[in-house]
């Protein structure tokens, strides 16, 4: 949620940095500004009718010593009428309140001044390349195929159970993916210092909100019911990435400012009702409605957000360097980014089968959007309150990490060869038909 001070005070810099996304957003803000006004006034009136009351309430006391009992009673019955005209306008205002927060969770972040203006992926400037696609000595096979002819996955017994979209991951597939889970974790809490959690796969409402995935993206997502019982709907949802819970852990709380910066990494399932939608990539694991992931969330000072953005970024630059894939980082442009992001990169690997770059991780700082949704807050040394920048990443998303692994490590002879960095884990350097 943006600062109503920030849009109060500066409105053309708001309405400027939001209509660089391209939705139009910025016509929200003369709204705002309208209900903030509005609300601002009825209360102002509140305040200045409760001071008349207490003038009044002294003034039957006085009248009361004087035994002037008809015209305290005059004045007993004025301070009747402000008390229901107080009572109408906190009323009102309380209205108007609701109506303004309600805009204002729709209203997405402001782009941080050095993120490029654009429209879409194809305005997205590549930052840096690491490593060269590799260049295999015969046509690269998909990772279906591959998958198929290694049993890795089953796609068919997997629609079988719960319809297109899912997954089934059978024998070495089954390993593979568990290695990388265990790889990521070890390497995240071992070698970057994150703290590991094991969140719940299930949240409220408050939690998606906090995000910024709630209200808007409200469609987007799984929401359970509890047996047979329709009025438990929505009560929870499934989780469409660890950052929902995992971001959520210490809201409404204030955090003492030395206990910043916090690092979080968790493995969680991820559920994204709105994958794989209009037949689009329902063929094999590129988009799909469960998938695996680890995630980094990061709680820190605001004056150090950006530079723990980076290393959020090389951290996950790390796992795909130590796994020698090729890939390239690029920098969202203002119509391409999430909607609580301030700024976004995405690191994108090399899947030789695809012949296309895919996204395993976006690392965003969403500055104070996040934590002010919230309410989380910390003390500064000084004893003042200040909202810190949450920041998040993929570290990585596992299908399209298993994805391009498989691709770029296939074989003339349709085998597999393993990573050096995953035989440890797998115990064996290649995986062959069965």
């Amino acid at each position: 949620m943006l600062d109503i001070k920030v849009i109060r005070e500066r409105p053309d810099l708001v309405r400027q940095r939001l209509s660089t996304r391209g939705a139009g957003d910025e016509k929200q803000v003369d709204k705002i500004l309208d209900l903030d006004a509005q609300r601002r006034q009825k209360l102002s009136w509140v305040e200045t009718l409760k001071a008349r009351r207490n003038l009044v309430s002294k003034e039957i006391g006085v009248l009361m010593g004087q035994k002037k009992a008809a015209e305290a009673e005059v004045k007993k019955r004025e301070t009747r009428e402000l008390g229901d005209l107080i009572a109408q306008l906190d009323k009102e205002a309380a209205g108007i309140e609701v109506t303004l927060r309600e805009t204002m969770l729709r209203l997405p972040n402001l782009p941080h001044e050095s993120v490029p203006s654009g429209r879409s992926a194809e305005d997205n400037p590549v930052i840096r390349v690491h490593g060269e696609k590799p260049a295999l000595a015969f046509k690269p096979k998909s990772h279906v195929e591959l998958c198929e002819s290694l049993q890795l996955v089953d796609f068919g017994r997997a629609a079988k159970l719960a319809g297109s979209g899912f997954v089934l991951y059978t024998n070495w597939g089954a390993k593979l993916e568990r290695a990388l889970i265990h790889f990521l974790l070890e390497l995240h809490t071992g070698e970057h210092g994150y703290t590991e959690v094991s969140p719940p796969f299930m949240v409220g409402p408050q939690c998606l909100e906090g995000v910024g995935q709630f209200p808007k993206f409200a469609d987007q997502y799984y929401a359970v019911q509890e047996g047979l019982d329709p009025a438990t709907l929505g009560k929870l949802y499934l989780i469409p990435t660890a950052e929902t819970p995992v971001a959520n852990i210490h809201r409404e709380e204030i955090l003492p400012e030395r206990q910043l910066p916090i690092c979080y990494c968790a493995y969680t399932p991820c559920f994204r009702g709105e994958a794989g939608a209009a037949g689009v990539g329902t063929r094999g694991m590129i988009r799909v409605h469960q998938f695996d992931k680890v995630e980094l969330v990061k709680i820190v000072k605001p004056e150090t957000g950006y530079e723990e953005q980076e290393k959020m970024v090389a951290h996950v630059e790390r796992v795909l360097q130590l796994l020698g894939l090729h890939y390239r980082v690029v920098l969202l442009c203002t119509g391409d980014m999430g909607f609580a992001s301030a700024k976004t990169y995405d690191i994108e690997v090399w899947a030789p089968g695809q012949g296309s770059y895919l996204e395993v991780s976006s690392v965003s700082n969403c500055e104070d959007f996040q934590s002010r949704r919230m309410n989380l807050r910390f003390k500064t040394d000084s004893g003042e309150n200040k909202f810190p920048h949450l920041l998040n990443g993929s570290g990585t998303a596992l299908a399209r990490l298993f994805v391009a692994l498989v691709e770029t490590y296939q074989q003339a002879d349709g085998s597999l060869a393993v990573p050096p960095a995953l035989q440890p884990l797998l115990k064996t350097d290649r995986i062959s038909k069965p």
